[in-house]
């Protein structure tokens, strides 16, 4: 997480990043923006789905193709939200945006229902939380997380999305793994005897 800079301001665009093929949803994210034009998105990445995804773009949405990572990071943390419609196991973008202080708006699907501290377009807010889920894989459902994250968008903070990132931090695994190594060998000393 060292290499990420937590950023409290904002600039006025949301971004995605990733390798452009089918089951990232990259298609969708960009077609919902062409239903809102007075939102921004900026989209990072390259892949076979590249020219079926710039079909689709509107004037208010910006493909800049593969980029070096240090304009990835710039991306990631002037961002009002990092927009995520992949079913992931994991998903480390939406960890690495959250790490610089930019909260997400993600499929309510896989890890990152572990990884973003999210509500759901009709849920009521919660404490801490760093982001936005919708629901299904869907244009429509899209637009609605971004209106819904426009409105509890105050509510967020840099601070907690940072935070959020740093359970999934080198140093926190080798605090929890070092903490299980001696839990275990002491359990192992026990029945030893």
């Amino acid at each position: 997480m060292t290499s990420f800079q937590c950023q409290a301001v904002k600039q006025n665009y949301y971004v995605t990043a990733s390798r452009m093929v089918p089951y990232k949803r990259i298609d969708l994210i960009v077609e919902a923006f062409a239903n809102m034009p007075d939102h921004k998105l900026v989209v990072i990445g390259d892949g076979p789905e590249f020219s079926k995804i710039r079909s689709k773009a509107g004037a208010n949405v910006e493909l800049l193709g593969h980029v070096p990572y240090e304009v990835l990071y710039m991306h990631l943390r002037n961002a009002k939200a990092f927009m995520f419609a992949a079913e992931e196991d994991f998903g480390i973008t939406p960890v690495e945006a959250q790490a610089c202080g930019t909260p997400v708006i993600a499929y309510g699907k896989g890890g990152a229902l572990e990884t973003v501290r999210g509500i759901f377009t009709d849920a009521p807010k919660r404490d801490r939380m760093t982001g936005v889920f919708f629901s299904e894989q869907t244009v429509d459902s899209i637009v609605a997380a971004v209106q819904r994250f426009e409105q509890v968008l105050p509510e967020i903070r840099a601070e907690d999305c940072r935070s959020n990132a740093e359970r999934f931090s080198i140093q926190k695994f080798s605090e929890v793994f070092a903490q299980f190594v001696e839990r275990s060998w002491g359990d192992f000393e026990k029945t030893a005897r």
